[in-house]
């Protein structure tokens, strides 16, 4: 028998295909250990997308390979997106890693564990797919409240800073039954709530049905009690899924809506096919449309040839959207994106620093804001578990907002009432009542 060590790097997509591999490890009797020390097998499950997160594995490979020296038959291998980005460079002897493999190429995990252990050879598997969706593997998902569905794979879109079509390929949708029988089984796991995920999961599309249906259906499982959903594009918001969301009493009235950049000469080098006003008019119809709705996004400073006076089109729309919270990052090139082809990465480190800086303190005041209109309101808290505090419990709004509470006993999963009375930037705090 093999013990495997996993670690997770980057995104929910990535958490959600350690568990894909999980589960393909423990059909074929591996065990999985509590830390590297213990292992006969050890992951990287990575993320290229950030620069931050491609040097944490770097650096943690370096930490790794040591082990190697005092056990000469450790498997050491790097899965996901950095796997699929930079496999020549991990195979080179210095690096120490044993074995690469892309996110289409799990199921071959097995049979490269055993090659590799047997004949002391490095492997790699790094084919795309068109039609890889794991839809046959159920996922070893970790206790807890809420557990994430992947129910697509992949990207059409192509945005000039982004890696993601060329580490996970084309998209291709999961067949909605089988996403509702994911949902069921999660939900006699004892899971309240699932959270649908893909690259862009406004352009779900299986036969008939598009990413409404596929709310619509999942809703219909008893026993979950929250849907949410992760992440969407603003060029193909369709209304019949606000509608969704306005009428759907499961699903959670919190759309994450990128912007990237508030300048349109920023967003056609970006490749976003949208203009400034185009997202504001959407975010703003969204509120109408959906009362009580919590809006986020992401955004990205110092993309090449970004000016100041660009920069500051950001803020504005920040300052009209009025976003509840934002994902903010300074702009990293990413090997074989298209911007690394065709833009220099010429903003200066300094001016980076700067816009992020006054960026994250402007969304600071603007969460203050929105979180002090809550005073006094009451919400239907699921809880998630204990807070920071002695006697705390810490759980989340429908529109996604952490809120803290005295622990009344209330279990995890609990849905409990509780009035808001004093808030920070990013938490809502109160009483149940």
């Amino acid at each position: 028998m093999k013990n495997v060590y996993i670690e997770t790097y980057g995104c929910q997509m990535n958490e959600y295909d350690t568990e894909i591999v999980k589960a393909i490890l423990k059909k074929e009797d591996y065990h999985f250990a509590a830390v590297p020390e213990e292992a006969d097998v050890v992951f990287l499950n990575t993320c290229s997308v950030r620069e931050n997160a491609h040097q944490k594995v770097q650096q943690r490979i370096n930490v790794l390979k040591q082990l190697k020296r005092g056990n000469k038959k450790l498997v050491l291998g790097v899965l996901g997106c950095m796997a699929q980005n930079l496999k020549k460079d991990l195979l080179e002897a210095k690096v120490g890693v044993d074995l690469v493999a892309g996110p289409d190429s799990y199921k071959k995990l097995p049979s490269m564990i055993k090659h590799v252990s047997e004949d002391s050879a490095k492997e790699y598997a790094l084919s795309l797919s068109e039609y890889e969706t794991y839809s046959d593997i159920f996922p070893e998902h970790t206790p807890g409240v809420n557990a994430w569905i992947a129910v697509m794979r992949g990207c059409d879109n192509f945005c000039t800073f982004c890696v993601v079509p060329y580490t996970r390929g084309r998209e291709r949708s999961r067949d909605p039954q089988n996403v509702v029988e994911e949902a069921r089984r999660l939900a006699a796991q004892g899971f309240k709530q699932i959270t649908l995920l893909g690259q862009n999961v406004n352009s779900y599309r299986h036969e008939s049905s598009d990413f409404a249906d596929l709310i619509n259906r999942v809703s219909t499982v008893e026993g979950i009690e929250r849907i949410r959903f992760t992440s969407p594009h603003p060029k193909d918001f369709p209304e019949k899924l606000l509608q969704v969301v306005a009428e759907n009493p499961k699903a959670c009235t919190h759309i994450h809506l990128p912007l990237q950049a508030g300048s349109d000469r920023v967003l056609d080098l970006m490749s976003r096919t949208y203009t400034q006003k185009e997202f504001i008019d959407l975010a703003l119809h969204m509120r109408e449309r959906i009362p009580g709705l919590a809006l986020t996004t992401d955004v990205i400073v110092g993309f090449p040839t970004e000016t100041e006076e660009e920069f500051l089109q950001t803020l504005d729309v920040l300052r009209t959207v009025e976003f509840d919270a934002a994902f903010m990052f300074k702009y990293s090139e990413r090997q074989h994106t298209i911007a690394s082809r065709k833009y220099p990465d010429d903003v200066s480190e300094e001016d980076k620093t700067s816009r992020i800086v006054r960026l994250v303190d402007m969304q600071q005041e603007i969460s203050l804001k929105r979180n002090q209109m809550h005073i006094g309101e009451t919400f239907e808290v699921m809880v998630e578990g204990k807070g920071k505090k002695p006697n705390q419990l810490l759980g989340r709004t429908d529109g996604n907002k952490i809120a803290v509470f005295p622990d009344d006993g209330a279990k995890d999963g609990a849905l409990v009432n509780v009035k808001i009375e004093e808030v920070t930037s990013g938490t809502l705090i109160g009483e149940v009542v």
